[in-house]
């Protein structure tokens, strides 16, 4: 099959290596598990990275997000690149890439390199444990989906970060190195589980603060908790952040359908050509994947989206009211749910309804018995 394929085209070699890496994706010891390339796309698209950017993914694994950035730029900027500055900060300078797994990262250097990208700056480095001078303020753009099922120690964890935010947690250090390595409106998109939506600790709450106090939290998307199988069913949600910027409303949707079911099989629920953030779907078609109006919804965020009802998929929420909540996240904290109006019916027409059924059911049971006799 593969003597057939027209491997001097580089865009087969790179689907060729995704579609294996899709195939030999497992739970790692380290709690890491393939992002699904739909998830990743949909946070690419709603970034929109430029030839400009400096991307960085301090948690990379097989270097999904980068990858996904790279082709978003060569499809959206195509004749950006064709300077010969831009094509050489494409190539050595625009994609930066960290793990402490060996492993990991020749996987993610070769899929890099399956994709165009010639030197990118893929390294072993503990983005936790190391401290991030030398890195701090470096990149205006996170793409990242961080291992949080772990805790660390005091004592191994980089005290910058512990400066930040004093924890165990890994979802809480890495969101606080993200903050440290993006420069002044540097923007990010990561995944995080839901605990660090709600979670009542001092070290969740505090972070929280500080993402709606002192930097521009844009957005929270919540995944349905079926998006990881089958490698986990762990409930998350995409927080969209720019460093020292100011929030004002905070926008959320709840997805519900990616296009595939949500158990541990993942069968598609449309067409090929209707999955993904590209697609282009009926009213109907939307239930089963919401992902294009997810990323349609985003650009009207600052307009017709202030307007909706919090009854509805996506709204809006006000700085305001997320402080009187204590910096709650979860998006069922704000969200409304319709009552229906029920008809009541007086309780002497209920009681003489169950009365008659009583006495049809005393009938039956007689007439049962002389049977029986």
């Amino acid at each position: 099959m593969l003597g057939e394929l027209p491997l001097g085209d580089g865009d087969v070699k790179g689907d060729l290596y995704e579609y294996m890496l899709s195939k030999i994706a497992s739970a790692g010891q380290n709690g890491q598990f393939r992002t699904p390339r739909h998830i990743i796309d949909l946070m690419v698209a709603m970034m929109a990275p430029g030839p400009n950017d400096e991307i960085c993914d301090p948690a990379c694994g097989t270097a999904g997000f980068l990858v996904g950035a790279a082709e978003y730029i060569q499809r959206t900027h195509r004749e950006a690149l064709l300077g010969s500055t831009q094509q050489n900060h494409f190539h050595n300078s625009m994609f930066h890439g960290f793990d402490f797994d060996s492993t990991m990262l020749r996987i993610a250097s070769m899929n890099m390199l399956m994709h165009q990208i010639e030197h990118p700056d893929i390294r072993y480095r503990d983005s936790l444990a190391e401290s991030v001078s030398g890195e701090e303020g470096k990149y205006s753009m996170i793409l990242a989906n961080p291992p949080f099922a772990g805790s660390l120690d005091y004592e191994t964890t980089a005290k910058d970060l512990l400066q930040v935010v004093k924890t165990k947690k890994t979802e809480l250090l890495f969101l606080a190195l993200f903050l440290r390595l993006l420069k002044t409106g540097g923007r990010a998109a990561v995944i995080v589980p839901d605990g660090v939506m709600f979670g009542s600790t001092k070290a969740h709450k505090e972070l929280r603060k500080i993402l709606v106090e002192e930097h521009g939290l844009d957005a929270v998307v919540k995944l349905p908790s079926g998006v990881f199988k089958p490698y986990a069913g762990v409930s998350t949600a995409i927080l969209f952040f720019t460093k020292d910027n100011e929030t004002d409303h905070v926008w959320f949707y709840d997805v519900t359908a990616d296009g595939f079911s949500l158990d541990d099989k993942r069968t598609p629920l449309l067409e090929h050509e209707k999955l993904g953030v590209r697609a282009t779907l009926g009213v109907d078609e939307l239930t089963k994947n919401n992902l294009p109006d997810v990323l349609a919804r985003w650009s009207r965020r600052d307009s017709s989206e202030r307007e909706r009802a919090r009854t509805e998929f996506s709204f809006c929420v006000s700085k305001t009211d997320i402080a009187a909540q204590d910096y709650d996240l979860s998006l069922n904290r704000y969200k409304e749910i319709v009552h229906e109006d029920v008809e009541h019916r007086p309780p002497l027409e209920i009681i003489e309804e169950l009365e008659l059924i009583e006495a049809k059911i005393q009938q039956g049971m007689s007439a049962l018995k002389e049977m029986l006799v």
